[in-house]
């Protein structure tokens, strides 16, 4: 279990890459540089630091989780009810209007109908707004699970609510490893390789106690015939990250080498590609993730998730804690988590 002050890093490292890299969301690197002179956003906005739907969903997974808890392990029937309900109180909230994803709109409009949660998501989609809201089940106590493997499935459950293209399920799975691996303190230098690693292990894994026959929605013929395909596109990205590790021109766009991010698995890669040349240096890293062509808030939300994990919450300027928004709900959040987890030991 990370401690509150990990989590707290974590959570707030999240908010801010969302927060200072929200108004650069479908600009050219051009266009930001010549709006932010001379090297793009170093700051958060002021006196308020507004986020986006990337920063909301997290807390909506979240506060799911911390509903569900008080009624045993963490399975797809406790969970499900409550994740609906948090998916579509956001839906609802006055507060959803910033530039939030289609597939999650249609999904949530879906999810309240009385039908099954399958046949609410969107089946072909893989947007990055299944796994740039996974970070809170990093940050779950594995005592809250019956068994190991539910960290995981719980992960890609969360993703399939609304992205059900597999390889939304596995790139959010791989984020939460990833988070798992930085909480641990183990050297960023080793990660990539990892997460090719356990790629590779749970290429034909399909965690039928949660996902049911999600599966079938698909054009594919079996289970093991859907995960290895999300997978595949994983591993695929994985190895264009390592290589953009050696090759990495100082100055380029990240997206130029792991992709624009709109897309989960390249919101994946590109957040970690960030973290990992600026891992020493997160302000530096999250002006960077800003300073990309694709989707900025997304890959500066996961790198700062990232980032925030492995340091402490002392990397982050401390005037920042006052700006940003949902601050209350953030440290309540991890106040909560770090409690429920001492209570359970």
């Amino acid at each position: 279990m990370p401690t509150l002050n990990q989590l707290k890093s974590c959570f707030y490292g999240l908010a801010f890459g969302d927060a200072i890299a929200k108004e650069t969301e479908f600009l050219d690197v051009e266009t930001i540089l010549r709006q932010w002179p001379p090297n793009g956003p170093t700051d958060l906005p002021q006196p308020i630091a507004y986020v986006t739907d990337d920063t909301q969903m997290a807390l909506a997974i979240a506060d799911a989780i911390l509903a569900a808890r008080p009624h045993g392990p963490l399975t797809s029937a406790t969970v499900e009810p409550y994740i609906r309900e948090a998916f579509l109180a956001w839906y609802h909230s006055p507060d959803n209007n910033r530039a939030p994803g289609m597939t999650c709109l249609g999904a949530c409009e879906a999810l309240e109908q009385p039908i099954r949660w399958q046949d609410a998501c969107a089946i072909n989609s893989k947007g990055c707004g299944a796994n740039m809201r996974v970070a809170p089940i990093a940050m779950i106590d594995s005592n809250w699970f019956a068994q190991p493997s539910d960290r995981a499935a719980l992960a890609q459950f969360q993703a399939a609510l609304t992205h059900g293209h597999a390889t939304a399920l596995a790139a959010s799975d791989l984020t939460v490893y990833a988070l798992e691996h930085l909480f641990n303190q183990q050297s960023p230098l080793t990660l990539v390789p990892r997460l090719i690693d356990y790629a590779a292990s749970q290429r034909l894994v399909y965690h039928g106690d949660w996902l049911g026959d999600l599966w079938a929605r698909s054009p594919l013929s079996s289970p093991e015939e859907y995960m290895a395909q999300g997978w595949d596109d994983c591993i695929q990205v994985l190895h264009a990250l390592q290589t953009a590790l050696t090759t990495y021109t100082p100055g380029e766009d990240p997206c130029r080498y792991t992709g624009e991010g709109w897309i989960a698995e390249e919101a994946l890669a590109t957040g970690l590609l960030c973290f990992l040349l600026y891992a020493d240096s997160p302000q530096d890293m999250l002006n960077r993730a800003a300073v990309t062509c694709g989707d900025s808030d997304s890959i500066a939300c996961l790198a700062g998730a990232f980032a925030g994990a492995y340091h402490s919450a002392s990397i982050w300027s401390s005037a920042w804690y006052s700006r940003i928004e949902y601050a209350a709900h953030i440290d309540l959040v991890c106040d909560t988590l770090a409690l429920s987890s001492s209570a359970t030991k």
